[in-house]
Formats: C-alpha cells, structure tokens, sequence
C-alpha cells in the first residue's frame, strides 16, 4: 500500500527549541542542503507516521512575515509560495506575548497551522497554567504540548498535523486594523482581485496588509502586473512606517486580550535561568565565564581525545605496513600507503578531537549558554564596530568558516555584514585543530591545551583588531542595533548533543574523502617525481617547489618544507599535517612524525607555535574563499580577504619569531 505523503513547515522565532523538536521528530532521516539560489542553510527530514510519509521542513527563524534578512525572507517565501499542508508553529510557552506576534500573522495568511507549545515543562514548573482549549477556540487552531528535548507530545503534534492536513480550505483569521487602515485594505483588495494572477495566488486581505506596511518584497510580487500603477497610486497617499507601527499595536492588543484567558503566568516569581543570568551575563563576571568555558572545552578535547587518537594512529600504521609488504609494483604500495592511507590518515586521526570539541559546544549551544555569549559580548561588539549579530556567525566560525560566513544573511546592514564576513575566516575553525593538536602535543607537553586556548583566543583578538580597522577606514560609520531574546536554560540531551556534532563532524569525513584525498594525491606526485629519487626529498618536484618558496618565508623561521607544507594547507587547513608526514617522510604514522619534528635542530618550539600561527591567520582555505566570493558577489573582496590574511600572518609571525629569539624561548 502506498504512503500517503503530507509536507509540514516547521516555523517560529529564533531560540524556542525549534531544531530540538525537527531532530526528535526525523532522528537520522534528514539531511542539509542549500536553499535554491540561496547559501542559507535547508533541513529536510522524513518520518514515517500512522500510514503517512511526512516530509519536515525546518525553517531558518523569524519573528514575523515581514522579512528584513535573508533568512526571513527565505522562511516567509517557503510559506507564501510552496504551500505546505501544515506549518507547524514551535511557539515558546515561557515567552508567549513575543511568540504569538508570528501566529497572528500566520493565520491572517490563512495556511492551516497547528501550535507547538514548545518547553512546556519550563513554563509549567515556573507556576504557569494553561488552559488549552480556551487557547484553540481564541486562535481557531489546534496546540499541541511539547517538549522536543525528550520527544513529549512529538506523537500526539504528528497525529494532530495528519488531521489538519486532511481538513478542507483554511479561512484567514482577521485582525481589525481600525477605521483608516481597514478603509484601505478594502480599496487595495477590490484593485488586486481585479488581477486573477495575484488573485488565485495570494490572500487579498494579507498581500493588502503587507503592502500598506511597505513590505518591500510583497511589493516585488506584484511589479510589472496590471493593478501595479493603481496599487502605487493608493501607497503614495498613506505613511507606511506608520502604518506598521499602528497595525503591529493592533495585533499585540488582540494577543494581550486574550492572554489572560489562557494563561495563568507566575512571570514575577525569580527563575532558575534569572538566578543563574545574574552571574553568567554579569557585566564584570560574564566574559570571563565565557573564557573560561571555552578553555575548559579545549582542555577537555585534548584529554579526551588522546586515547582514540592512538588507536586510529596504529590501525592506519597497521594498514601502511600491510600495503608496503604486499602490495606490488613499489609504486602502486607508495600511492596507497603513503599517498592515499598516509595522506587522508593523517586527518582522520585528529577526528576524536574534532568531535569531541563539537560535542562540547553543542552542549553549550543547546543549554542555551552560547546565547547569553551573544549577549554579554554584544557590547564588546559594538565598540569594536560590530553589530551583535556578528557574534553569532563568528561563534559557527569555531565549526567550520564556511557555514558561519552564510550565516551572515541575517545581518540586515551591508557594511555590518561585510565586516563580518571578512574577519570571519580569523576564528579558528575545526580544519585547523589537526595542526594545533599535533605541535602543540609535540613541542609544548601538558600545556598543549592551554596553547591551543590561546591560539583561539589570538584568533578572536585578530578578528576584533581587524574588525576595527575596518570600520576606521572601509566602512565607516555605526553599527546597526543588536536585538535578541535569551531562551531560558535546559538541560542538553546526550541525543540532541551527538545529532549536532554529526552534522558538523560529518563534513570532516566527507573532506577526507573529496578535497583532502585529492590534495594527498597531488602530494604524493610531487614527492614522487620525477622517478627514481627518495621520497619527498629535496630532490623531488615538492623539493624543489619549496626551495623556490623558502627565501619568502626563511625571515619566520620556516624551511622549504613548511612552506610546501603551508601553500598545500590554502587546499585545507588538515593537509598542512599529512604534507609535514610526507615531506618528513614519517608517512602515516603520527608518533613517527612528532619524533622527527622534535629531533629535527631547526624546528623548535618558536617554529611550531610560529607555525601555528600563521596556519590560524593566513589565507582562507578554497572552500572558504569560493563563498566569500558568493556571498560578496565580489572578487575585489574575495582578494582582498587572501592578501590581508597572507600579510598579517606574515607580519605577526616575524614578530613573533624575533621576538621569541630575543628573549631565548625556544632556541
């Protein structure tokens, strides 16, 4: 028998648990793609319920329908164009008033929504009561008691959606606007009705509210139809900022008059999350804390990691040893071991640490921690000339950089969001944890956390410096305003924590076996030829190359096979490690790599951390810089961001080794 299928929208504000209840509902049956035509970030998921396929959309956040960002945009579109059956609307039950502003419009759209009443455990151990059929009659729509944290109500949403979806046409829910404004509506629904294109496609009385509030991609839908010029003509005659103003009043008094009637809330009464924000987004103890959260992560990475790391690091020297003795012709086993096994060993072995940091900071995400971050450092931000929505993508930023400079669409202001998206690439991301982990371990013992703490903290000061000189000189001017809700604080689920880091941890094995496999190849080439020498001497093509770069870099302190080592690391950050095992002929084995840096005169523990430096500042990987290019539309900008970075590493790595020469550290 064949399923029947249902497509459902999640929908809701930023931060009320709507990507918890999307994974409690599609587990592992999802996957993360692009937007069309849009590097905002999609999530589909399916689920299999009660004879019915339903496919889950989950939609970035927004706070109305009117959309100001890109991500509002794309959320609002999906809604107005696609149809879905059901938008399921995650409302948070300990910030109703806010929430509720979303659900009047998505009724007044008239799409058929049912009501998640998400953290309902939150809001009911605070003392709030709610009664729930008062609640269905006013809105004229189902809810349904949630928990996405531990899947309560999940069974009961997905059988209330299966019953709203098999239902008829949706009648929109009006909200009186008052006598002037409701004048208007009616004069612009009787010209666009005139337009059975517009007509067939949109609610009238929505599209008519939307632009008397001067929505400025409503007004896109209906450039170039006959009712155009007519529609223009009645705009001209009214203040549309006012107009929002007074309807956006409208719709807050009709929630606040209902409010009362379904709820009973114990807001007044001083919260676990209120106690605990006290100190937490204390002005004087917030960012300390936060410091101090992020070392504790670090430390924690590299203690736990260590013996994982040794077990991959033997089976992939067990591997090599396999293919050295039987593979043949000589050539074949050296591609497979050294080139292939070696190459892309070299990263997976750094793969512990890479989830493990993950798994950390995705517990501080879903405890709803990484959002008082955003807000303690938002006055840090400003200063600096940043809006506090920077925060947010420099945050992702300690993932991968790539998705961290899509996240920018949500900074409204163009200068705000270039800004952001040229010192982006200085937060340290994931790629670049291999390098660190395997010079620090080498050359700096038991302090190796520490090191690595304050490489990422070096990362965020060379971010703000830049941030600033960007704003003195580029784009001058001030920031936009930050505003942000603080959800209150949950316990994370072990099962929502390790979602998260596959999602993140995956695109590490998925570039080990595209990018990185590839640059090893390419490696393994070069050490190889031409025929005859050893591998990866100085004689071979990688030799020579690096003799060529090594007058550049010899002022840091770098020989030829570092700076081989660094141009390959401008493919990914990860390939800086497997090009050091090649070209010091240690192959896939990490223990025989950190013996031969050590015993190598030249490569003392200035190198290393100057080294590692210059891997955190210069260039961004090519992966990075393609969407710098997309998202900028700009190749003077994409330049721009490859030489600031090369000359700025550059810069503090001269410093940095002649100072550390001049003080003895080191040598």
């Amino acid at each position: 028998m064949q399923e029947k299928k249902i497509r459902i929208a999640l929908a809701g504000n930023p931060n009320v648990g709507k990507t918890t209840l999307f994974n409690a509902i599609t587990g592992s049956h999802q996957h993360v793609g692009n937007w069309p035509g849009v590097t905002v970030e999609k999530k589909v998921g399916k689920k299999t319920f009660k004879g019915f396929e339903i496919e889950v959309v989950d939609l970035p956040g927004t706070y109305s329908l009117t959309a100001y960002s890109t991500d509002e945009v794309v959320a609002r579109n999906y809604i107005i164009d696609e149809k879905p059956d059901v938008v399921v609307h995650i409302v948070d039950a300990t910030n109703l008033e806010r929430n509720l502003y979303l659900t009047t419009q998505l009724l007044e759209f008239g799409t058929r929504v049912v009501i998640a009443l998400n953290m309902v455990d939150i809001a009911e151990g605070r003392g709030d009561v709610f009664n729930i059929k008062r609640m269905e009659e006013f809105l004229e729509t189902p809810v349904v008691k949630t928990v996405g944290s531990t899947g309560q109500g999940i069974e009961e949403l997905l059988t209330t959606v299966i019953k709203e979806a098999q239902k008829g046409p949706h009648h929109e829910h009006e909200i009186g606007y008052g006598k002037d404004i409701e004048k208007n509506i009616s004069i612009l629904e009787d010209i666009l009705r005139s337009d059975t294109s517009i007509a067939q496609k949109f609610p009238l009385r929505w599209l008519s509210v939307k632009l008397l509030e001067g929505d400025s991609h409503v007004l896109e839908k209906i450039k170039g139809s006959s009712v155009e010029q007519s529609v223009k003509k009645i705009l001209d005659t009214v203040n549309k900022e006012e107009y929002e103003a007074a309807m956006a009043d409208k719709r807050y008094e009709a929630i606040n008059s209902i409010l009362p009637q379904v709820c009973t809330m114990c807001v007044p009464k001083m919260t676990v999350s209120d106690m605990i924000d006290r100190v937490f987004t204390n002005k004087y103890f917030g960012i300390p804390i936060f410091l101090a959260m992020l070392w504790g992560a670090f430390e924690l990475t590299f203690t736990f990691a260590t013996p994982f790391m040794d077990i991959i690091d033997t089976g992939f020297a067990w591997l090599a040893g396999a293919v050295a003795e039987n593979v043949q012709p000589d050539w074949l086993a050296s591609l497979l071991g050294d080139g292939i096994i070696g190459g892309v060993g070299f990263v997976l072995v750094f793969i512990p640490n890479i989830f493990i940091l993950f798994l950390l900071l995705s517990f501080l995400e879903d405890s709803g921690y990484m959002a008082r971050a955003a807000f303690i450092m938002d006055r840090l931000m400003y200063k600096i000339g940043l809006t506090g929505k920077s925060f947010i993508p420099m945050l992702m930023g300690f993932g991968c950089n790539v998705p961290a400079i899509m996240a920018t669409r949500t900074i409204e202001d163009k200068k705000d969001r270039l800004i952001t998206i040229l010192v982006n690439p200085f937060i340290s991301c994931g790629a670049r944890l291999p390098v660190f982990v395997l010079l620090a371990g080498a050359f700096f013992g038991r302090q190796a956390g520490s090191v690595i703490f304050g490489l990422y903290v070096l990362g965020i000061v060379v971010a703000i410096f830049s941030a600033k000189l960007f704003r003195s000189t580029l784009f001058k001017g001030k920031p936009s305003p930050f505003v942000m809700e603080l959800p209150p604080y949950r316990l994370p689920t072990i099962k929502t924590g390790v979602i998260h880091m596959w999602e993140r941890g995956s695109m590490y094995l998925k570039k080990a076996g595209t990018v990185i496999l590839l640059g090893a190849l390419i490696i393994w080439v070069l050490a190889s030829l031409p025929w005859g020498v050893e591998y990866g001497s100085e004689a071979s093509y990688a030799g020579q190359l690096g003799h060529i770069l090594e007058p550049f870099v010899a002022p840091l302190g770098f020989d030829w096979r570092i700076a081989v080592a660094l141009l390959f690391g401008f493919v990914a950050k990860e390939i800086v490690v497997g090009a050091l095992g090649v070209l010091y002929g240690a192959g896939e084995d990490e223990d025989a790599l950190t013996s031969s840096l050590q015993s190598d005169a030249n490569f003392t523990a200035l190198t290393s951390l100057g080294v590692m430096v210059f891997t955190l500042i210069y260039m961004p990987c090519l992966a990075t810089v393609g969407v710098i290019k997309k998202e900028t539309g700009s190749w003077k900008w994409t330049l721009f961001a490859i030489v600031y970075g090369i000359a700025l590493a550059y810069i503090l790595v001269l410093i940095l080794y002649n100072v550390g020469r001049f003080i003895g550290f080191g040598v």
